[in-house]
Parts: structure tokens; sequence; C-alpha cells
């Protein structure tokens, strides 16, 4: 093992599921498509504060883990949320607000320009949102809410900590602690819906509700897109580690990078938490599989213990491994994100952002691992920084100054 990364133990499993060859078929779009990464990208382009965000290169980190190169997609600023999960949540709270209010006014078509204009704010200002989070989600859910004019309800789980807290209700939103996990605020930000007529925006299906997490899967598909346009082209890339969560991220990487080049695609490989491995478990098993017991991890982001089901019509067939890693590792790659290694750049990277590339760095020094995975000297590798300091205190304390003083 590298001097700068301990041996840590890990788990790491090829998903037997998976067929190299596979078209992106029918099933598969009709969780992501090319029409609704147009559609996606015409919305969110239009926000205020819209910029795509950067891809960095770390050369100084891809010889220390023996690939020919690593290149990160920071999502540490997008929209001053700290983390890529706008394009999720507001997006789907605004395709939700464009679809009611085309029903209530009998209407075959209500733009995206109508909804963000304010056009019809009496109808939006008497509707109200739900969703449930570990932090990041409901926060963009709760931004799309004040952006567009209506009423927010969020549910957060009993380990979420105080400052996640506060930055949702900074925008505005009624923030409901509920005991248990993540999995059981889920469910009862669903079940509130129903009894009170609100409409729901999980990151997550229960089968029943699929729009609105089919357009947040559909809406993070943009930073997909983003880094395929922002790569270079003279060496094709061959590996993502995605953190996976629900799968909702992991499934729109995944499934835009097939989408863009079929058989061509690089390797995704999912990584997850030891303690909340829903992915690991169901693509062992193949089939969907609830992980019980206590799920909490320092990688809060990640502390599900259930997948979505629309993740699965993309991940059980397109991912081609899983990685299950401690919660030890994830403040080891934040400092030494933060230190700026080498001549690489220094990057301010929060719990769940930096678990892909905690994946990668725990199978890069393990040679089974490099072998399974086919990483080798020329591997082209992308990961993504899918959140920022979302914690300030939390991070000033891992990472032993604020962030400030890095970004």
């Amino acid at each position: 093992m590298s001097h700068l990364f301990p041996k840590i133990p890990f788990q790491l499993a090829k998903n037997r599921w998976v067929t190299v060859e596979a078209e992106f078929g029918d099933r598969q779009r009709a969780v992501i498509n090319k029409e609704g990464l147009a559609e996606a990208r015409k919305c969110i382009s239009a926000w205020p504060g819209y910029a795509a965000t950067p891809l960095l290169e770390l050369p100084a980190l891809a010889r220390e883990l023996g690939i020919g190169r690593l290149f990160y997609k920071q999502e540490s600023e997008r929209f001053g949320l700290r983390s890529f999960k706008p394009l999720g949540g507001a997006y789907a709270v605004q395709q939700c607000l464009m679809r009611e209010v085309a029903i209530r006014l009998d209407r075959k078509i209500v733009t995206s320009d109508d909804i963000l204009s304010r056009k019809y704010d009496t109808i939006v200002s008497d509707l109200t949102v739900t969703a449930a989070t570990d932090g990041n989600h409901g926060r963009s859910v709760a931004w799309g809410a004040q952006l567009f004019g209506c009423r927010c309800v969020i549910y957060i789980n009993k380990t979420v900590t105080p400052e996640r807290e506060k930055a949702i209700e900074a925008y505005g939103a009624e923030v409901r602690r509920y005991p248990g996990s993540y999995d059981d605020a889920v469910r009862e930000a669903f079940d509130i819906a129903k009894r009170e007529n609100w409409f729901v925006i999980p990151d997550t299906t229960d089968g029943n509700v699929i729009d609105a997490p089919r357009d947040v899967t559909q809406g993070y598909a943009v930073m997909a897109a983003e880094a395929i346009e922002q790569l270079p082209d003279n060496k094709p890339l061959t590996h993502m580690f995605l953190q996976a969560g629900v799968g909702g991220m992991a499934a729109a990487m995944c499934g835009q990078f097939w989408l863009e080049f079929g058989a061509s695609k690089p390797r995704s490989i999912l990584v997850e938490p030891e303690q909340a491995a829903c992915w690991f478990a169901s693509l062992e098993k193949g089939e969907p599989t609830v992980i019980d017991g206590d799920i909490d991890s320092f990688m809060a982001g990640l502390a599900c213990g259930e997948i979505s089901s629309l993740a699965w019509e993309i991940l059980k067939p397109g991912t081609f491994a899983a990685i299950t890693i401690k919660d030890e590792v994830a403040p080891l790659v934040m400092r030494h994100l933060a230190s700026g290694f080498n001549d690489d750049p220094a990057i301010v990277a929060g719990e769940s952002g930096v678990s892909g590339l905690a994946g990668l760095i725990m199978a890069s020094f393990d040679e089974p691992s490099r072998q399974m995975l086919g990483l080798t000297q020329n591997s082209v590798v992308l990961v993504f920084g899918s959140e920022g300091a979302t914690d300030e205190t939390m991070y000033h304390h891992i990472v032993g100054r604020p962030w400030q003083e890095i970004a």
C-alpha cells in the first residue's frame, strides 16, 4: 500500500449480470434518453448562476495509483449549494410544477420558462413539494421550491447534522426531523404526500411514484454530459468509480456514457459504505435487496438500505463491479485532496463526495483487484466529487482548517 494510504480491508465483487456488449435498450431509455437530456439541459441552463462545473486532472495522484490519467468532476459549488444535487432535485420540482399547472389549466403544454418566470404564481404558491434527505437532496428540493415559488416540507432522519438542517431551512423549507433511518424518512415522505395531496420529489422510488425520480435521474445526467464534453478525446475513458447511495447518480453517469458510447463505454464500479451496501448485496443476489440493521455512515449521503428500482434498470446490466469501503477511508481522502498533493490542485471535498475516489484508491493498491477491474498504467479514470463542504463545521474538524482556506 502507498505511504499515503494505509492498507484498509474492503470488498470487491464483479457484477455477474453485466453484459459488456449489451445495447442501451428500451428499459434503460425509459429512465434516461436523448430527448430527456435535451429538456434537462434547456431547463437547467436557464437557471440563474448556471455554469458547467470544472473537470480537474490529478496527474500526481494518477502516478501514485499506477494509472494513466485521473479526472475529477468538481461539484463543490454547483449553484452555490456545494453539491451536484440541484441538477436532480430542483429540476424534478420544476417538471412536477409544469405537469400540475398544465392539469389545473387544462392545457397541453406549460413551459419551463413559464415556471421560472413565475407566470402561474397564483397556482404554484398553493402547491407543496416534499422529500426525505440526508442533507443534499433536501437542500436542492428546497432551493428549487424557493426558485419556482411553491411550499416545501423536508424530512430528515435522526443522524442529519444541525448544520445541514439549517442549510435546508435557509431556502425557506419547513424541516421535520423523523426518528429512524433515511429509509424510514423516505417512507414517511411518501405517506404524507398521499395524505396531504402534496407532491413527493424523491431520488428513489417506491415503485408507484415514477415521474419525479425519473426526472431526478435525468437531471443528474447533465453532469455526465458536461464531463463527456470536457474530457480529452485523445484517450478514451476506461473506468468510472461511482458513489452509489440509492443509485440515481450512479445510474445517470453509467447510463449517459452507455447511451453515448455503447459497448465502448467505460467500466462503472459502484462504491458504498460496508454497512450500507445495498447495491453490493443486490448485485450479488440478482434482485433488489434491503439491508437491515444500523446503516449510519460517515459518508452520510450514502447511508441507504434500499436501492431505487429505476436505477436497477441501468445498473444491473450496466455496472461492472461493486466495492464496499470502511468509513475510515473517507477522511483520509478528504485530507489528501485538501493538501494539494505534489502539483495536483487542492480540492474541497465532502464525506460522500470522496467515496468514488476512495474506492479507486483501495482497488489500485491491491493487485488482484487491479487485475479483475482491468486497471493498468494506461487506464483513464473518471470520478465525481459530488459534494464540497456541505457541513462546514464537520469539514473543518476533519481537515484541520476551514474550506475557505483551500478553495
